[in-house]
């Protein structure tokens, strides 16, 4: 049998990680790995696995065992647990609180029947255009999950009547087994093989479900997009992640947005900047131009003798802030092109405006008069 690989490896996190910690690598790790977002074959075992070991680091008590003892203390094949000769059950039944009491003839308290528990929140990305993350916009998103039987209200039940507590676990959704050990009685339990660690059993199933308790769905989902969003930022939709256990809510879905980007606008934070061109006379004498923004064109004077990459600022011309802040701005960026192609009379007419300017000592001139000793 393959060897598994360290949970703490998995996930990417040291052996002191925080839970937030934990969370955090299992969000990413399960965004990147999930079956409806990533379609390499490999894909859903990995997510798996990813589930697996967040499942096991996430909980306290597991996370002790599994410091403790490693995979062994959640291997359920007999075969292959260490800890099989001393009680014949696998090791993930075991009360450790409870372990060195029975070594000496303690009896050990009965473990709760499953209850109802939430399911696992999924993920996945959107891609939006730059002027819709700008403006805002409501997209429709097809989607597949599980959602509760609203007959049977995810008992998997006819109805209540048919539900019925367990004649084999009482209720308790464990059966305990005895075996003397040279320690001394050795008392184990093990998940009820009549009703799975559910507790209870039912008699006639639900005919919409068929006794699962909730029914896939595929369905269009309408979401809406906030106006400012940005690349990276997530919308949450309650209840449409992963179904949840024993009549337990679904988990939320996630929906990141990745955002296309733009020919002429460039977004920083809330922040807009354009290149905008203009010619070299026009820097000199000065113009009105109307600038493109993101919400229309807005007049802005250039004032004469303009310099190359000169940078503008239009106040409040930029992205919303998701919060209430304040408004960004755009700044425009001054190109000044120097013409490549010029008829006769533009060389004549600059010739006249050079010999002008010679008249006096030119720009390179005085720069030139720094490097002389």
């Amino acid at each position: 049998m393959a060897t598994k690989r360290d949970y703490y490896e998995i996930l990417g996190i040291s052996k002191g990680a925080s839970k937030d910690e934990i969370k955090a690598a299992y969000r990413k790790l399960a965004k990147k790995y999930h079956p409806d977002v990533n379609k390499a074959s490999d894909a859903e075992a990995k997510f798996k696995e990813v589930q697996e070991a967040y499942d096991v680091l996430f909980d306290d008590q597991k996370r002790a065992t599994y410091d403790q003892f490693g995979h062994a203390a959640f291997d359920q094949n007999a075969g292959q647990n260490p800890f099989q000769g001393f009680g014949g059950g696998a090791f993930q039944d075991v009360d450790l609180g409870d372990l060195f009491g029975s070594f000496f003839g303690g009896s050990r308290r009965a473990r709760a029947a499953s209850g109802p528990r939430r399911g696992a929140d999924s993920f996945m990305r959107i891609k939006i255009g730059f002027m819709d993350a700008i403006k805002g916009k409501r997209v429709t998103i097809p989607i597949t999950y599980d959602e509760q039987c609203t007959r049977c209200g995810g008992s998997g039940a006819y109805s209540s009547s048919d539900v019925h507590t367990c004649a084999t676990c009482h209720g308790a959704g464990t059966v305990k087994s005895r075996q003397q050990t040279i320690l001394g009685t050795m008392e184990t339990q093990n998940t009820c093989p009549t009703c799975g660690g559910k507790g209870k059993t039912i008699t006639k199933a639900c005919p919409t479900c068929g006794g699962k308790g909730y029914n896939h769905v595929r369905t269009d989902l309408e979401v809406n997009i906030p106006a400012g969003i940005n690349s990276g930022q997530q919308i949450r939709v309650s209840g449409k992640g992963e179904r949840g256990q024993e009549g337990g809510p679904n988990g939320d879905l996630f929906i990141e947005v990745a955002i296309q980007s733009h020919e002429f606008f460039k977004r920083d934070g809330n922040d807009i900047h354009l290149e905008v061109p203009i010619s070299f006379v026009d820097a000199a004498l000065g113009i009105d131009i109307d600038v493109p923004t993101v919400y229309g064109d807005v007049s802005l004077k250039i004032p004469p003798g303009t310099q190359p990459d000169k940078v503008l600022k239009l106040k409040g011309k930029g992205v919303n802030d998701l919060r209430g802040g304040n408004q960004g701005d755009q700044y425009v960026h001054l190109k000044v092109a120097t013409p490549s192609n010029l008829s006769k009379r533009q060389k004549e007419l600059l010739e006249e405006f050079k010999q002008e300017s010679g008249k006096t000592e030119s720009m390179f001139d005085r720069f030139k008069k720094f490097f002389k000793t």
